[in-house]
């Protein structure tokens, strides 16, 4: 990749203040796939100072012409759509089929979903003599995630564009080469000079610096819980807009009336999707108390029939989670779930049989957890599921909502007027009932820790604008 020491700034490749390099580790081979440059607050400064010149011009775009610039954007995002796939598969572990799918093939889906709502949207409404007018907010700093790259870059930059924003993008340092890449579509899509910079780094380095930043007017941040804390931290002395999509913890309710069978086989698949990386998994599974041992059973089997192996492998379900950080972080709470007592019906601690490279986790399913196992309360992030008992719906809606977190819930009944009504009890952004398919129009983030705003469609459109009233617009 000819750009990977580089940054995208101000519509051009250019040198790194200083060049400090890092490996990218293939997590099916533990060995370094790519390398990329480091950036510093110098760098940003460089990236801000571009888009802020950018902002005065691209704000002022009509509609007509931001919806041609996301149709190019579009076109050339599909010519280099299995590329996309092929750089995700090795740079993060997804197996290739699924990374062409779905890692890369939702990028796609938000991009076509910007370009509806920006057909649609309306920047302005009449209240009386005042126009109430929504306007681009300004710069926008966005700092991404390892575990879907293109769907939360794709979130943020397609809105962004669609509103009149300008931006300043740091991708994670894990798995960044997805990034550089979509700086070459950028690029090759026409998009002016300043529009979009991309400035590659960890979060000392560079994403401190986007988030104090007196230059940038908003921080829209997909990650960990921990890391939204010290970023709102960081944004608080510039008074600027924070967005946040942090971490979850999502229950999955089973009501007595399912079919046990399908709905825990299609619950432990949702588990452990993309080796269980996924902020809204549903990786806490609620099961009538007089039925656990049942559910467990079904559990162990269907974990049985995942498949785990290298991301280019043949039939792979379940490549290698994301680094030896995570692979470890893994370990220690599985070890943990063991010690505090949860049942272990499948999986456990180690590499699967046979691997002894690569970061691989056994698909893991914990029975007869209680809610206050670490299991049961902490983001583990990988393929674990711990399944909990309940007594009565009202003990299964407490139960559920009785976490930090609040991004996702799941509801299984055959009888939809019952689903409805738990399902409006839920303390989560999203509750999915009975397994629909994803929808790239629903509006998506969370209640409590999990974060704030919102994105995907009209709802992550509006989260970059701002709103004026202009009183008087009209003759009294």
């Amino acid at each position: 990749m000819k750009n990977a020491l580089k940054f995208y700034i101000d519509g051009a490749w250019v040198d790194p203040a200083r060049l400090e390099t890092l490996a990218v580790v293939d997590p099916s081979t533990e060995e370094s796939c790519g390398e990329i440059a480091l950036g510093s607050a110098a760098d940003v400064d460089k990236a801000v100072a571009a888009a802020r010149r950018a902002f005065e011009s691209f704000s002022r775009t009509s509609r007509e012409e931001r919806l041609a610039l996301l149709r190019r954007l579009l076109e050339v995002y599909n010519r280099r759509f299995d590329e996309l796939g092929e750089v995700m598969s090795r740079e993060m572990g997804a197996p290739l089929p699924f990374a062409r799918e779905w890692q890369a093939g939702i990028g796609r889906r938000h991009l076509q979903k910007a370009i509806e709502t920006l057909e649609v949207f309306s920047f302005e409404a009449r209240h009386g003599t005042t126009l109430v007018a929504k306007e681009p907010i300004g710069v926008v700093g966005m700092i991404t995630p390892w575990n879907w790259p293109m769907n939360q870059i794709m979130a943020k930059v397609a809105p962004a564009l669609a509103a009149g924003c300008t931006m300043v993008l740091k991708p994670s340092e894990i798995a960044p080469l997805n990034a550089i890449l979509f700086a070459e579509i950028v690029d090759e899509a026409g998009v002016p000079p300043g529009v979009f910079n991309l400035v590659n780094g960890d979060g000392p380095g560079v994403g401190e610096a986007i988030s104090r930043h007196p230059g940038i007017d908003m921080v829209s941040f997909t990650g960990s819980t921990r890391a939204g804390i010290l970023i709102a931290k960081s944004a608080a002395d510039t008074i600027k807009r924070v967005h946040q999509e942090l971490g979850g913890k999502s229950a999955n309710i089973l009501l007595p009336d399912v079919d046990l069978e399908t709905a825990v086989t299609k619950g432990v698949a949702g588990c452990f999707g993309n080796s269980g990386q996924s902020c809204n998994a549903p990786t806490r599974m609620f099961v009538p108390a007089d039925r656990h041992d049942e559910a467990a059973e079904i559990a162990a089997r269907a974990a049985a029939r995942f498949k785990v192996g290298p991301a280019g492998g043949e039939g792979v379900d379940l490549g290698p989670v994301v680094s030896q950080m995570q692979y470890d972080k893994i370990q220690r709470l599985i070890e943990t779930g063991i010690a505090e007592g949860a049942s272990l019906v499948a999986g456990g601690l180690g590499r699967p049989d046979g691997m002894n490279r690569g970061y691989f986790v056994k698909p893991t399913v914990f029975a007869h957890v209680t809610p206050d196992m670490t299991v049961a309360r902490e983001e583990i992030f990988g393929p674990v599921l711990s399944i909990l008992s309940y007594e009565s719906e009202e003990d299964a809606v407490r139960l559920a909502n009785d976490t930090v977190y609040g991004l996702a819930s799941y509801i299984q009944s055959a009888d939809l007027d019952r689903a409805r009504r738990v399902a409006a009890r839920m303390r989560s952004g999203n509750v999915y009932i009975n397994y629909p398919a994803w929808d790239p129009g629903a509006p998506f983030g969370g209640y409590k820790q999990s974060g704030n705003g919102r994105e995907y469609a009209e709802f992550g459109l509006e989260e970059f604008l701002e709103i004026k009233g202009i009183v008087g617009y009209e003759a009294a």
